[in-house]
């Protein structure tokens, strides 16, 4: 028997519809994570070599980028050595656009792939490559139409020693670094789009650049360009240009101003920089007047000099407008049109009523921040993490109204952002909000397994008391354990790692007390098994032995114990160890120091009857002194009948095993079976009840028998209990144990007294 589940089920809702995963999709994880047993054998060098098969580019890419997907943000997924030399070889695979990230990439991977016809390479963070991987660059500089180095801050940086060092440990023990000035992109003709957000500084962005003369995309985030007259050399041709939190000056503006063909602009800035240059409504005027092509603008962060936008009641009257004519920003008035996106966030502007674009970032509204997350989400994670708190606090004290929407990108921003502390804080804190039940029918299963992953995934990579005490509010808000069984083994290794740390903040461990009694509650054998051996119950001790010791008999302790109660259940090895690291010394204990805590009663008592059921455990029960205790117990008022019920179980399985296994003088045998009828025939046949049976074996094998008359009619008395108050539930549960024809044989039996006969009747 277990404990009723401690938190009512969800009510249940109808959900949104899941759409169907793409069949490419499904098929290129399953291959990832199957290597060895669908693309790829290994030979005795325990290294993976690729069939003799060719995969196309459409093919290829998916592979590439989906592993670095997994590997980023899945903790469950490791990455295999010599991945990329999969592809080295273009006879038999063909790579065009690859986007690789973070910390897996190094030189030698992006050297793998060198023979590649590459169209499109992303480099994002990848900070452990070095000048060696930009010397392979240049072999793709043929083909490259795209090319992104963001965050990349090695690569412009040779090692004095890299000759000899080990890939991973070039950078951490290098005794001198350089910077490589010469390297420019020569011959890169086809080159159309380039970022180098955080170039390393010092390098020659002019030099570097010159030789490019197709280009028409360029990001300098993060670059310290004193002068960018250069850019002038592309003034027919760029189209897009993003300089943020760049010392902009006035000189600056007049080469922009030069740029005519400007579709997307941006010149926005991180709040917090203590960058001079503020735009007057003179500069914004001039952009305006200047790039009739712009449908992008974003000059976030920016302190207006003047005062670009109407008063409240100069504003015109009506529903919000993005009709130019009526701009609440004036020098926007000019517009021919509105703009696609228009970057606000962080500014005054973002405030006004009428703003003549269709997507705008700000901290206005829902929609304003939404748009900003996804804007900023990959690329500024300062701002989105702003961006997040908004979010947060729309859900703690509103309605959110695109809910979908918000948790797609709070995933997005914990998978991209998994080590950023800010991000990590508000994105959880978030997702709690989003996850409750007001929203639970605009949700599908698909994108709530994605919020479990990524809670996960946050508790693993970051070791900080609010991020996992919001993850663990989080996996509350959903069925448990039925929406969490996908990751079950994992949830509850991650739920004892918070339980086990020697320095433990009170609400966190609470919730994960809970957490942990919620997942072993009405859940398999097999699972429960599992989690023993995890140390589920070690663990339960230890929280109850420093409780006790405290003299505090709080949640935590009741918990507790109801989870030792849940996970034993019909699971002889974890009652063994209940046993075997002085469970019943606690128990004692416990009794005695608590001795008013009805709800603690009741949840020990629970647990020692699962340990009375197993057979091989009754005798460690056989003394004197837990005799008595259980005796005393039959006598309770607590809770009920429950205590009292419970103790009677406990000495109905004793009872069981006959007068030989009574190898105690006091008190005697027939003594406490008089105490037990006593007991029994107090309690009210109608009571309903604080328990959960799933299978009702260990009450029915007391039936057919004549040893213990007492225990025959306390079994008889529980199944007459639970099919007259819970009929539904009990009775074909009854029927399907064959528990019908035992009770027949109650009614045939000499032995059976006249009471036991007339309830089991």
């Amino acid at each position: 028997m277990e404990e009723v589940g401690p938190s009512s089920p969800l009510p249940v809702t109808k959900m949104a519809v899941d759409n169907p995963e793409m069949l490419m999709g499904l098929c290129t994880e399953y291959c990832l994570r199957n290597l060895k047993s669908t693309l790829c054998y290994l030979l005795d060098t325990n290294i993976l070599h690729l069939h003799p098969i060719f995969l196309p580019s459409e093919i290829c890419d998916t592979l590439v980028n989906t592993y670095v997907e997994l590997v980023n943000t899945d903790n469950n997924f490791a990455p295999y050595k010599n991945f990329f030399k999969l592809f080295s070889k273009p006879d038999n695979t063909r790579l065009s656009r690859v986007h690789l990230r973070e910390d897996l990439v190094q030189d030698k991977d992006l050297e793998a792939i060198e023979d590649q016809d590459l169209v499109e390479l992303h480099l994002i963070n990848c900070e452990k490559l070095t000048a060696k991987s930009l010397q392979t660059i240049t072999k793709f500089r043929h083909t490259l139409v795209s090319l992104n180095l963001f965050g990349c801050s090695n690569l412009f940086c040779e090692e004095e020693n890299s000759e000899d060092c080990e890939d991973d440990d070039c950078l951490a023990n290098s005794t001198h670094r350089f910077l490589i000035k010469d390297f420019t992109f020569e011959d890169f003709s086809r080159l159309r789009a380039l970022n180098l957000g955080h170039l390393t500084e010092d390098v020659n962005v002019d030099l570097l650049l010159r030789p490019l003369t197709s280009l028409s995309s360029l990001d300098l985030s993060k670059v310290p360009l004193k002068n960018i007259t250069f850019l002038t050399q592309w003034k027919e041709r760029l189209t897009s240009l993003v300089l943020y939190n760049i010392d902009l000056s006035e000189d600056h503006i007049r080469v922009i101003l030069q740029l005519c063909n400007l579709r997307h602009l941006d010149i926005s800035r991180e709040r917090l920089s203590i960058y001079k240059f503020k735009p007057t409504k003179k500069v914004l005027s001039m952009l305006v007047q200047n790039l009739t092509n712009l449908v992008s603008l974003d000059m976030s962060g920016h302190v207006m000099l003047e005062n670009c936008g109407v008063n409240e009641m100069d504003e015109e009257p009506g529903q919000p407008s993005t009709d130019p004519s009526k701009s609440s920003i004036i020098p926007f008035r000019i517009l021919k049109k509105p703009l696609q996106f228009l970057g606000l966030f962080d500014t005054s502007l973002c405030s006004l009523k009428n703003i003549p674009a269709y997507k705008v970032t700000g901290g206005k509204n829902e929609d304003q921040i939404l748009n900003a997350i996804e804007a900023y989400t990959e690329y500024r994670p300062e701002i989105a993490s702003r961006a997040l708190n908004h979010l947060f606090d729309i859900t703690r004290t509103e309605h959110c109204e695109q809910v979908l929407r918000a948790l797609k990108l709070v995933i997005a921003a914990l998978k991209y952002h998994r080590y950023e502390k800010n991000i990590q804080v508000t994105g959880s804190a978030a997702l709690f909000y989003l996850t409750n039940a007001d929203y639970r029918s605009k949700q599908n299963m698909k994108v709530r397994r994605q919020v479990i992953q990524v809670v996960l995934n946050g508790m693993e990579s970051y070791q900080d008391v609010t991020v996992q005490r919001n993850c663990c509010l989080t996996l509350c808000n959903f069925g448990i354990p039925e929406e969490l069984e996908f990751q079950y083994h994992r949830v509850n290794e991650l739920l004892l790692s918070i339980l086990n740390q020697s320095r433990q903040d009170e609400s966190l461990q609470r919730i994960a007390v809970h957490l942990c009694n919620a997942l072993v509650c009405q859940v398999d054998n097999d699972h429960k098994e599992a989690v023993g051996k995890m140390g589920f119950v070690t663990t339960m001790l230890k929280l109850i032995k420093k409780k006790l010791t405290d003299k505090v008999c709080d949640q935590v302790m009741e918990f507790s114990w109801s989870a030792l109660w849940n996970i034993t259940d019909e699971t002889p090895d974890n009652c063994e160890m209940f046993l075997s690291y002085s469970g019943m010394k606690l128990f004692l204990d416990c009794l005695n120091e608590f001795q008013e805590k009805q709800e603690l009663h009741r949840n020990m008592l629970g647990l020692l009857g699962n340990v009375a059921e197993v057979r091989k455990l009754r005798p460690h029960l056989m003394t004197s002194q837990f005799i008595s205790v259980f005796s005393d117990l039959l006598a309770s008022k607590a809770d009920g009948i429950e205590v009292s019920y419970n103790a009677c179980g406990v000495l109905s399985h004793i009872m069981y095993d006959g007068p030989s296994a009574w190898m105690i003088p006091e008190p005697p045998r027939e003594d406490v079976m008089e105490r037990m009828w006593q007991a029994i025939q107090s309690w009210d046949v109608a009571s309903r009840r604080n328990i959960n049976y799933r299978s009702f074996e260990p009450i029915l094998r007391l039936l057919p028998q004549t040893v213990s008359p007492v225990s025959q009619h306390w079994a008889t008395w529980a199944l007459y209990n639970l099919i007259s108050v819970y009929p539904d539930k009990y009775c074909p549960l009854l029927i399907k144990e064959g528990g019908i024809a035992l009770l027949e044989k109650v009614l045939q039996m000499e032995s059976s007294r006249l009471e036991t006969k007339e309830m089991a009747r």
